[in-house]
This record gives C-alpha cells, sequence and structure tokens, in this order.
C-alpha cells in the first residue's frame, strides 16, 4: 500500500501543484483537506480541482465558527498586531487547519501531513511547529522546499498536467484569505518602491456614499453586536468588514520582518479586524485599571510575536492566554465607530456601566468633587527622592563632589 500524505490544500497554484508532484515524485496517495476559514470560494470546484490534480480524496472541513471562536477571539481580547500593524491573518488561520490535518491523517491512516509553503516564508514554520506540538509521531513534507520551481515554472508544470488552476502570468499574485482578513504578495509587490494597483484590493474597495455611524457592543471583551442586533463573532466581522471597507479604510502596506531572517513587502486588507480591534483597545482605556492597562499593553506585541512564529499550542502561549482572559472581565460596554469618505474610520464615542470614567472626578466644572487640598501633599511625597537627589548630588557645589559625608580618620 502507497504511502499516505494529507496535505493542506488551498485550491491555489503551489497547492495544486503539490498534489502531482507528490503522487509522482514520492509516489504517495495524496489526501486533500481544505480548511473553510471564511475565505469564501466555490468548494466543489476546489474539490474538483484536487481530484483533477491527482489526489485520491478531497475533503473540505467548515472551521468557521471554531476558527472565530477559539482563535480570532483570543487575538482581539490580545490587541494582538505584529509589529503594531498587522493582525496576523495567516497566522492565526494555520494552527486550527493543523488541528483539522492532524484529525485527518487519523481518519485516513496517513503518515504524514504536508504543505505548500516556500523555504522563505512563515508558513511552514506555523504548520510544523504546530504539527510537533499536536502529534509528534506524524512526519512533515514541504515539496515547495524541494522540487525547485519558480512560480512561472509552477504555471507550466499545471498547464503540463491539466490541472485547472486560476492564476496566470499576467496575474501572479498569492492570495491568502480568511474570514479576518486578506494577504497579497507577489508580482509588482515584492518592489517596496512601487505602489500596490488597484486591481489587488477587493475589501476596500471604496462605494459609499456619505458618512455612517455603527455601535459595536462588547462582553468580557467580545464583540457580540452592531448597533444592537446580537451577531455571532464571526457574523460581526464579516458585517463590520464589509461597511468598513466600503469606505476604502483597512488596507496595510508594509515591511515586515519574517521569522526566517529576511524582510518582505506585505500587503494586507482588514478593515473589519483593524475596527474591532481599535473599537477593543478604545473600550479598554475606558474600563481598565491603570496598572492592568499598562502591563497588558507591554505583553501584547510578545503575545503577536509568539502567534505569529508559530507557536500558538506552546506554554507561554497559553499563560498569556490566562493573563488576557482575567484581563477582559469589565471590558464590556458600546464603542462608535465613524466612517467617512475618502478612507477614513474613527473612534466617535465610548460608554461603559462598568468604566472607570468618572465625570465629577475628571470634570474642572462645578460638580468637581476632587479634593484638590489632597495634591499638594501626593506630589511632595512622589517627588521627594528626586528632591533628595538633586539637593545631595546634582546641586552641591562643584567643589564639593564626591568628597567623603565624614570626616577624620575614623579614630586611627
Amino acid at each position: 500500500m502507497a504511502k499516505r500524505v494529507v496535505l493542506a490544500y488551498s485550491g491555489g497554484l503551489d497547492t495544486s501543484v503539490a498534489v502531482r508532484w507528490m503522487t509522482e515524485e514520492m509516489d504517495v496517495e495524496v489526501i486533500a483537506v481544505a480548511a473553510d476559514v471564511g475565505q469564501g470560494g466555490e468548494w466543489d470546484s476546489i474539490k474538483a480541482r484536487a481530484l483533477a490534480a491527482g489526489a485520491v480524496e478531497a475533503v473540505v472541513v467548515d472551521c468557521r465558527e471554531e476558527y472565530a471562536n477559539d482563535f480570532v477571539a483570543p487575538a482581539l481580547k490580545a490587541n494582538a498586531k505584529y509589529e503594531g500593524k498587522y493582525p496576523l491573518i495567516s497566522s492565526l488561520s494555520r494552527p486550527v487547519i493543523v488541528k483539522h490535518l492532524v484529525d485527518a491523517a487519523r481518519t485516513f491512516n496517513a503518515d504524514s501531513i504536508a504543505h505548500g509553503c516556500t523555504g522563505k516564508g512563515n508558513d511552514q514554520v506555523r504548520f510544523e511547529v504546530s504539527t510537533a506540538a499536536l502529534a509528534p509521531d506524524l512526519e512533515v513534507l514541504a515539496p515547495v522546499r524541494v522540487w525547485g520551481l519558480t512560480r512561472e515554472q509552477s504555471i507550466d508544470y499545471a498547464q503540463k498536467w491539466g490541472i485547472p488552476i486560476t492564476v496566470t502570468k499576467a496575474s501572479p499574485y498569492s492570495i491568502d484569505q480568511n474570514l479576518w482578513g486578506r494577504t497579497i504578495e507577489c508580482g509588482i509587490l515584492e518592489d517596496p518602491w512601487e505602489q500596490p494597483p488597484e486591481e489587488v484590493y477587493e475589501l476596500t474597495t471604496p462605494t459609499a456614499i456619505g458618512p455612517t455611524e455603527l455601535v459595536i457592543s462588547f462582553e468580557k471583551g467580545l464583540p457580540v453586536a452592531i448597533d444592537g442586533k446580537r451577531l455571532p463573532l464571526s457574523e460581526v466581522i464579516a458585517e463590520v468588514d464589509r461597511i468598513v471597507g466600503s469606505y476604502g479604510w483597512g488596507r496595510i502596506d508594509m515591511v515586515e520582518n519574517r521569522r526566517v531572517g529576511i524582510k518582505s513587502r506585505e500587503v494586507y486588507e482588514c478593515p473589519g479586524a483593524l475596527a474591532l480591534l481599535m473599537a477593543h483597545s478604545d473600550l479598554e482605556d475606558l474600563t481598565l485599571e491603570r496598572d492592568l492597562a499598562h502591563e497588558k499593553a507591554r505583553l501584547e506585541p510578545r503575545y503577536a510575536e509568539l502567534v505569529y512564529d508559530g507557536l500558538w499550542f506552546s506554554p507561554l502561549k497559553q499563560a498569556l492566554d490566562a493573563f488576557v482572559e482575567k484581563s477582559q472581565e469589565y471590558v464590556s460596554g458600546d464603542v462608535r465607530l465613524r466612517c467617512e469618505l475618502p478612507g477614513r474610520c474613527i473612534v466617535a464615542g465610548r460608554r461603559s456601566d462598568v468604566g472607570l470614567y468618572d465625570y465629577s472626578l475628571a470634570t474642572y466644572e462645578a460638580a468637581d468633587r476632587f479634593r484638590h487640598q489632597d495634591a499638594e501633599g501626593f506630589v511632595r511625597l512622589w517627588g521627594l527622592g528626586v528632591a533628595t537627589w538633586a539637593a545631595r548630588q546634582v546641586n552641591r557645589p562643584e567643589g564639593d563632589r564626591g568628597s567623603p559625608v565624614g570626616g577624620g580618620d575614623g579614630g586611627r
């Protein structure tokens, strides 16, 4: 019996070529597993493409709700953005995909799993490290790292074997999409000096006519309703994506540091993700106590880095999740977003029944009940250390600096 391999199948160029290449060059049976994480697409066509490429079985797993609730939700609570910009679109989807690849490997009695990642990308790390955490007995195959084909050669290979692909040499972009956003690579985008052409965008094409506002309601750190209408998290994301994206807002064009040590130019579309992260962070400003807010802000970049680096299933990530979850206990309330043309989305207001903003303490009007007389002693004690240092060291006469405090020879 031929060796069986479960392939993470996207329906794109690399994974379609990988099906045929592994069948021909490695003499294996390929089971193609496509995970629906909200990217859309004609799943019957994607399954047919996998079978046409030579897969012995093609499976589509609906992971949308699981992805939203178990992977996107923790990252949203953590305000996770790699290098302060990227909301981890692809990074978040890889561990849930690996989880189902492992399940499929057990179901089909496969010896290994495979991915279509290159040797210079981040996804190879995410697939392989997650597999090591969940199923260390499974071998991981990476045909793209072996075959040495350029993108144009891969297109030729697909045409040779009659594999129905959608990528052409005239439009060579590599797209990855899920409910948290969309990534675009390759082609002209590999030159960081070139402006991305409008043709690469789909989620942020301006179609709105006038300004609009929407109220996002949060409960314990998660958005649960839009304008009072309760929705599952996946539908909240999709609706905010649609509304905010119609104003042309939600694009990222950045040079980021990959885990393998190279810089790459990345273009992202994620209006829903960026809007919800902005709203969530703003609500935390209202509801988190000062020290907790500062410590959480310090840990958020580390959290994002762990996810980016493929360490979703790791002890530090689990420990940080516990901290983040506790921090969200009172992150409940409403945030009002205002969208305007061209390409503008801002927080216009926020409110919470458990917010720590107290008007009577903050106002300078007649309602002020802050005890101003307490400030004098507080400020004096707060600055006492600095005042002592300045008096005894900084402001001493030049010739007197550094001389011993005591006198004499100590009795000798």
